[in-house]
């Protein structure tokens, strides 16, 4: 019995290993799009959108965060209010279908579990999935604070937080019929604090990278693809990319510890960062991700084409493309795509970001 036990399990490992090195030889450049979902009422101007202005730019991957934003039925409690049904999600799966674009969902895991004085759903219904309980969310929130409070996070090494979010993940890959999920993973300021009775006391890079392969193990097992962003595997003292584009709390040695099938989203907004050919050589697959500022994106595929040029095979491969990120809802991205408003503040530029993204692309 041991030794037929082994065998499933070797057979098991090379059948997930195959499927892995499948997608890894894909060499499409990915032309990525990365924006939070819909509201329900915004659906049908989402799928206008795919068909009349993600398709004829060769858009093939579509990122969409939906965090609480769906009708979870595993866990109900966690879903936001007018949150998208399951009908809603596969109009928007039918019109990905349709132009061959891949939907990939998001779920922000570990970090970014508040948002300034408000705890998003998780925390809010499960405050003991919280590692920083002893820090309570200000009424008027203001950065820098005292308590270096950017976001929340859940501590990694809860024996349940686990069971809880994966349901949800399971359940979005399944109806967006997915083949990779992303976890988010950007700006974690809360690991290992010295008063979680878990992981006080232990090195931060080692949680950061075991909670990666927590992850990617369960996605692995479904055959399954991970991404994350890449800013906390950077060394933020080092490279003077500070504290928001790369990490000052030593997680940056998780790149180490990590599997190399993690797909890593590089993102850099203020200027063209050479990082993608740092996770190149350390064997992954890399997507760089402007934002708002079109001059930036035009160094960014400047780069992109540079290294596909000149870098050898096996490094040029890993170079996968380039992926816009929009960071307000998308709602108002397309009232100020369509010109019906204006973006304010450090939103604005993100529809020229997009424009010239692609143009260059071409």
């Amino acid at each position: 019995m041991k030794q037929l036990l082994s065998l499933l399990f070797l057979f098991a490992t090379f059948f997930t290993l195959t499927a892995q090195e499948a997608v890894i030889t894909d060499t499409i450049p990915i032309r990525g799009f990365c924006i939070a979902a819909p509201a329900a009422d915004g659906v049908d101007d989402f799928v206008k959108f795919i068909n009349e202005e993600l398709a004829p730019r060769r858009i093939n991957t579509l990122v969409l965060r939906f965090d609480y934003n769906y009708q979870y039925t595993s866990h109900p409690e966690l879903q936001n209010e007018n949150a998208l049904s399951r009908e809603d999600v596969k109009k928007l799966v039918g019109a990905c279908k349709k132009h061959g674009i891949d939907l990939i969902p998001q779920i922000n895991l570990l970090g970014h579990q508040s948002w300034h004085s408000t705890l998003e759903n998780l925390l809010k219904v499960y405050p003991q999935f919280d590692e920083t309980p002893h820090i309570q969310l200000p009424e008027n929130y203001v950065w820098p604070n005292s308590d270096g409070l950017y976001c929340k996070s859940y501590c990694p090494l809860h024996p349940e937080v686990h069971e809880v979010v994966f349901a949800l993940v399971d359940e979005l890959m399944e109806v967006c019929e997915a083949k990779a999920f992303h976890a988010g993973m950007d700006e974690v300021f809360y690991i290992g604090d010295d008063k979680c009775p878990r992981c006080g006391g232990r090195d931060k890079a080692e949680l950061f990278a075991g909670e990666v392969r927590t992850i990617n193990n369960h996605l692995l097992q479904k055959g399954w693809r991970l991404w994350i962003w890449g800013d906390r595997l950077l060394d933020g003292k080092t490279t003077n990319l500070g504290m928001w584009e790369a990490s000052m709390n030593n997680t940056h040695r998780a790149i180490d510890l990590i599997p190399q099938s993690v797909i890593i989203c590089d993102w850099h907004y203020d200027r063209a960062e050479p990082t993608a050919a740092y996770f190149a050589m350390k064997g992954f697959q890399v997507i760089t991700c402007p934002w708002n500022k079109a001059d930036v994106a035009l160094g960014q595929v400047a780069d992109y084409q540079n290294f596909k040029q000149h870098a050898n095979p096996a490094l040029a491969f890993r170079y996968r493309g380039l992926m816009e990120t929009i960071w307000v809802p998308a709602a108002d991205f397309f009232d100020a795509y369509y010109g019906r408003k204006q973006l304010s503040g450090r939103n604005q530029g993100q529809v020229e970001c997009f424009k010239a993204l692609f143009d260059a692309m071409e």
